[in-house]
């Protein structure tokens, strides 16, 4: 199974003043740099660097889950600048992190899902990892959420523009 990856529009479409991004994965991989004496800036980029440490650094994460599930939620809202009212979450990947979002922000929530294929994932450089990109830490929100918009980010500038407008309405709509 290939596990689809979520990346949300730039915080500039909705107003730097009001928008602000942020990453379940920031303080994972700024724990486990500290833990085991590593990069914390090349952890999250899209390196080598990264993909040698990714499934060790996995598995400490899904230990920490398990001992509490919405630790790195926890975590990142602790870190949320105050009075910015619109929080991009660009990393959502279990159930377990929405279910978080949801009990605690009940009527601000809004999932987005951003799609491309398979071929236009390799153009850009994704390469499937067996039991990486298939493992819940990919692929954990690909069954079972009902989304209040899906985008496809496949590479159609109109098509995209145009779902990126009208995920734009919805945000406004519900301030």
């Amino acid at each position: 199974m290939k596990c689809e990856r979520h990346h949300l529009l730039h915080p500039s479409q909705l107003g730097l003043d009001v928008c602000l991004i942020l990453r379940l994965s920031g303080p994972l991989k700024e724990q486990y740099a500290k833990d085991h004496g590593l990069d914390y800036q090349e952890l999250l980029n899209a390196s080598f660097y990264k993909e040698t440490h990714r499934a060790k650094m996995i598995k400490w994460g899904e230990d920490i889950r398990e001992a509490n599930p919405y630790f790195f939620c926890q975590k990142t809202v602790e870190s949320a600048a105050p009075g910015v009212p619109v929080w991009i979450v660009s990393d959502a990947r279990r159930l377990s992190d929405v279910i978080f979002f949801k009990e605690k922000y009940p009527n601000q929530l809004k999932l987005v899902r951003i799609t491309a294929s398979d071929d236009i994932r390799k153009k850009r450089g994704f390469i499937f990892t067996e039991g990486i990109d298939d493992a819940e830490s990919e692929c954990g929100l690909d069954k079972g959420l009902e989304w209040d918009i899906t985008i496809d980010n496949s590479g159609d500038e109109s098509l995209l523009d145009q779902n990126i407008s009208t995920l734009v309405s919805l945000v406004q709509n519900s301030k």
